[in-house]
This record gives C-alpha cells, sequence and structure tokens, in this order.
C-alpha cells in the first residue's frame, strides 16, 4: 500500500469514527430527559449522587422533594446538555472508533503483536470502568463531605455546569489512573524495569502515588483523595506481584536454555566454545595425535667441538 493510498484509509476511518461520535452525541441528547425502554435517562444517572444527599444538605427548588440544580445563565442548560451529551457520544461510540483504529493499526503487526494488543486493550478497557464506577460511587462521599463542612451556618446552591464538570473530572482522572498497573506491567515486559527495581523503588512509589491523588482530583476533599491514593497502591502492589512472576518465568526459561548468569547481551556463554566456525561454515579440524618429542644430533663436525645434549626438536 502506497503513501496515498494511506492517507485515502486514514481519511475513510477517521470520517466513520467522526459519524459514529456525532450520532452517538444526538443519542445522548436524546436520552438526557427522555426514559427509552423504561430505564432512567442519562440526566437522572449523573445526577444520582448529589440527589442521593440529604435533603437538608442541598437547596429545595419547586417544592417537595424534587431534585434539581441550577443554571445563571440563558444557554447554560443548552451547553451543559451538549457537553454531557458529547461526553456520552464518545463512551457510546468507542466501539465504532476503536474498530476503526484497530483496522488502520493492524496490517502492520506480527501475528504475537496482535494477540499482546487485544490482551492489552481488553485489560484497559476494564481498569478504565472500574476507576469510572468507583469515583461514581465516591462522589456521592466527597458531596457529603463537602456540603456538610459549613455546619449549619451557609448552604450550598451547586449549578449544573459545576456539578457536572466535577463529576466528569472525577471519572475521567479514577479511569485513567487506574491504567498504572498495565503501564508498569508493559515496561516490565519490554525490559525497561524490573521486579528488583520495582521493589527497591516501592516506598518512593507509594508516596508518590498519594501525592499525586492530593494534586489531581478535583473536589480536594479527603475522601476522593483517599480513595485514589489507596486504590492505587492496592493496583501498583498487584503491577509489582506480577512482575515478580514474569521474571522468575523468564530466569526459568533462561536457565531452561543453558543459559547463565555471565551470559552477555548477545546471547553468548563466555564459557562456551565460539560457533563463529559453524556459522562461517569452516570445518572443525580433527583431534590428532600429541607431537612427539625426539633429541636431534650435531652435525659431525660440531659433534667433537660441541658435547651439550639439551638441544631438541620437535616432530
Amino acid at each position: 500500500m502506497t503513501l496515498v493510498e494511506h492517507v485515502y484509509e486514514l481519511r475513510r476511518r477517521l470520517a466513520i469514527a467522526l459519524l459514529a461520535v456525532a450520532l452517538g452525541t444526538a443519542l445522548g441528547f436524546f436520552w438526557y430527559t427522555a426514559y427509552p425502554f423504561g430505564l432512567p435517562s442519562l440526566g437522572q444517572i449523573l445526577t444520582e449522587p448529589y440527589c442521593a444527599l440529604p435533603p437538608q444538605n442541598r437547596v429545595q427548588l419547586g417544592g417537595g422533594d424534587e431534585c434539581r440544580l441550577v443554571a445563571f445563565g440563558v444557554f447554560e442548560q443548552f451547553t451543559l446538555r451538549l457537553k454531557v451529551a458529547a461526553t456520552a457520544g464518545v463512551l457510546l461510540s468507542s466501539p465504532v472508533w476503536f474498530a476503526q483504529l484497530w483496522g488502520f493499526i493492524t496490517p502492520g503487526l506480527y501475528t504475537k503483536e496482535k494477540r499482546f494488543a487485544y490482551t492489552f486493550v481488553s485489560l484497559a478497557v476494564v481498569l478504565f470502568t472500574a476507576g469510572a464506577v468507583l469515583a461514581y460511587f465516591v462522589v456521592t462521599q466527597a458531596l457529603q463531605f463537602l456540603f456538610t463542612i459549613g455546619g449549619d451556618i451557609q448552604t450550598t446552591v451547586l449549578r449544573g455546569s459545576d456539578y457536572f464538570s466535577l463529576l466528569l473530572a472525577l471519572l475521567v482522572i479514577f479511569g485513567v489512573s487506574f491504567e498504572l498497573p498495565l503501564l508498569i506491567i508493559m515496561l516490565n515486559r519490554v525490559g525497561v524495569v524490573s521486579y528488583d527495581q520495582l521493589k527497591r523503588w516501592r516506598r518512593g512509589l507509594i508516596f508518590g502515588l498519594f501525592v499525586f491523588a492530593a494534586v489531581a482530583t478535583p473536589g480536594q476533599d479527603p475522601i476522593s483523595m483517599l480513595a485514589l491514593g489507596v486504590s492505587l497502591v492496592l493496583l501498583l502492589e498487584l503491577a509489582i506481584q506480577v512482575a515478580r512472576v514474569h521474571d522468575k518465568r523468564v530466569a526459568r526459561r533462561r536457565l531452561e536454555e543453558g543459559w547463565s548468569q555471565n551470559t552477555d547481551w548477545r546471547g553468548l556463554d563466555p564459557d562456551r566454545p565460539s560457533p563463529l566456525d559453524d556459522r562461517l561454515g569452516a570445518p572443525t579440524p580433527a583431534a590428532g595425535p600429541a607431537p612427539r618429542i625426539e633429541p636431534v644430533r650435531p652435525p659431525a663436525a660440531d659433534r667433537a667441538s660441541d658435547t651439550s645434549s639439551d638441544r631438541w626438536d620437535a616432530t
């Protein structure tokens, strides 16, 4: 395939991916207030953590126990709905645009690389989903802390844009952060980091993860910080143990193949004969008998003057 054909292929797949995102955005815009097939609306699902708060901790608008967010601008509700719909569209259309991306990359991969990529992508999706689900349940406790820190002195009137920005940010940050063990495992498999290095760096990595959790969480509340920090530490320990198993397996395979600790980076053992002659096709010389050493007689003219008998020659 020529370079121009690659460009046309990329353009075609990009157009299909953008069309899928647009259709997903339209579906999310409709689902924002609709209840398809008896399912809750998208807006209801996203506002559930806020509505789970006790009524005394949030402002009641419209009377009764209705749970609503407020907007202070004319176009704020429309832009917020469009923002949520676009985010939902990217997620809903992810199988389509990922399939297009995969179809563009696959022809340049070997069979072994394809199998590894399938595993990597599947684990990445599972970890991202797990992080997003954890953030969804953590945000309720985070709002409970943030809305009650002022006691009876004040009450927070929460704008819809502020709430959804906080919720979406937590979902993305938790989801992306949960990819940490996958990154460590990949670096270990390609030989960048080993189990011994991870074991030595464990304390520093744990400290760095808690610092990252304190800085990355947008709510700046201790609940979301602690939840993200503890989760990342557990995932780090899981990745370290996977690296330990992988390094042991590699070491066992090398021993079975006859490698030694002195094997250099080229895979040659210095204690073994060099295979250079075999690679060049030169025959290996056969072992002959040991040379026989016999004394050499001096010439007759010198025999009278030379009385030494220590002249030897090897034949």
